[in-house]
Parts: C-alpha cells; structure tokens; sequence
C-alpha cells in the first residue's frame, strides 16, 4: 500500500472505529477565491477527506447538479493549473487533509499525463479519480502516479460483476470508490443491505477501505451508509446548498453529514 494522508486517515478512522466523510467540492464554483474557503471549511466541519472536482464540459458521470457547477467554474475561469494552484494554497496552512482531484481523461491527457502528475504530487495532491479510464487504458496515467507516491482511485459499481472486480481493483490505492447506484451522480442511492453486501465484496476483493457515493443527501441517509462502509461521499447536495444557500448553508450541511457519519456506528 502506498502511504499517504490517505492510508494514514482511513488507519486513524479504524482505529477510533468510524466511517470517514469524503465532501465533494467542484474548483471554481463559482470562483477559485470561494473554493478555497469552502476547502478549509470542509476541513474544519469534519470532512476527512476532500474531493476536489476538475471541471470538464463532458462529464459524463455527473447529474444536473455537477454538471451545472462545472459550467459555473469554466465560465469563472477554472482550469485544470487552477485546481492544482487550490491545492497548493490549501496546503499553505492544512497539511494534513487528503485532497483527491476527480476529473475525466481529456484534460488530464491534454495536460500531458506524466506533467499532470508531476504537477499534483508538487501541489500536495493524494490521489486521482479518472471516472472515463478503464484499467485498460489507464497504465500512462497510473504509472507515473505510482512513482510519485499517489493514488490513483478506481470506481466499481453495481454491475461490475465477479469476473470484472479483480480488474478494477488491481493497483487501486488509498480506497475503492463504490458507486452505490447505476446511474449519475445525485441520482439516489442503493437499499442499505445491497450496499452492505456490494462494500464486503469490493473490500475482500481489494483489501482496502471502501467509500460509498452518488445520491447520499441526508444526514440520516449518510449514517445508514456510514454503518456498513468504511466511508460516505456526498457532493452533489453540497454543490447545490453552495449555489442556493452559499458557503454558509454549504459548510452547515457539511458539519451535519461528518457529524451524522462519525456517530454512526
């Protein structure tokens, strides 16, 4: 296992026997100077991890929500150098919060895979979510990322089926991103006994933690996942509290789910 903030938070969150809350924030929505401060608010309402989306014009996993912050963020003149300078400044004062940059191929390859990585092991980047790279495809992105220490992150899901896991798991790092619903994301969210079985499956399969994601937009709704995953991710409902309530409802909101997800179990 490569040791990361990532492996040392999901180590501390075994030990003091909680499920980890992953907060979802898209970089520029609407501006860099916001996101910033939604980063350090994020930290400071319980987010254990921080997952910092990339906007892209395609994206083809994310729902109405996300989608429309990736168009606020591009409009506002967000790029892919922009999110890796958020985290470079979030790291000038918070150095221990993992940061996971989730974003599509495209601007990743443009960037040039080897320079992007090097780039974000320099900005203080964990790990990479590349939602639209298969196992396959992915060996000049996750190569370099191996070398320089981070994770790259894949995403099982609901139809990724016994002969297929061991594929997707292979040289995953830092914790498996189960998509808890075959859809996009804020779409709703599996039944609590499926998902239970589904996160058993991927962590035998993978030996690591597993977080669960798309469509959690309730404190009552994180804890039931919280009870059976080693981790919850919310972002769509976080995206639409910061565009219909501000920083302030964004980071209240924020403050319920860690609080619901640590108490779970």
């Amino acid at each position: 296992m490569i040791m990361t903030r990532l492996s040392d938070t999901f180590a501390r969150l075994k030990s003091d026997g909680q499920a980890g809350f992953v907060a979802y924030v898209m970089a520029g929505d609407p501006d860099a100077a916001t996101t910033l401060k939604v980063m350090h608010g994020l930290a400071e309402a319980g987010a254990d991890v921080i997952e910092l989306g990339a906007p892209f014009t395609d994206p083809m996993a994310d729902g109405p929500p996300i989608q429309r912050a990736a168009l606020r963020a591009l409009d506002s003149g967000m790029s892919l150098r922009g999110v890796l300078q958020l985290i470079a400044d979030f790291r000038k004062t918070n150095a221990a919060t993992p940061v996971v940059i989730m974003g599509y191929a495209n601007p990743f390859h443009a960037f040039g895979y080897e320079a992007f990585v090097d780039a974000a092991a320099a900005a203080g980047a964990d790990g990479v979510i590349c939602v639209d790279l298969p196992p396959e495809e992915d060996a000049p992105l996750r190569e370099p990322m191996e070398r320089a220490g981070l994770s790259l992150i894949r995403l099982a899901t609901p139809t990724t089926d016994d002969d297929r896991l061991p594929q997707v798991v292979k040289n995953t790092s830092g914790f498996v991103y189960y998509v808890s619903t075959t859809g996009v994301t804020g779409a709703g969210i599996g039944q609590t006994a499926v998902v239970s079985g589904a996160v058993d499956r991927v962590r035998k399969a993978s030996g690591l933690p597993v977080a669960v994601g798309f469509g959690v937009k309730t404190a009552e709704r994180a804890a039931g996942i919280a009870k059976v995953a080693d981790a919850v991710v919310v972002g769509s409902a976080i995206v639409d509290a910061l565009a219909d309530t501000g920083v302030e409802g964004a980071l209240k909101l924020a403050k319920e789910l860690a609080q619901a997800t640590h108490n779970a179990r």
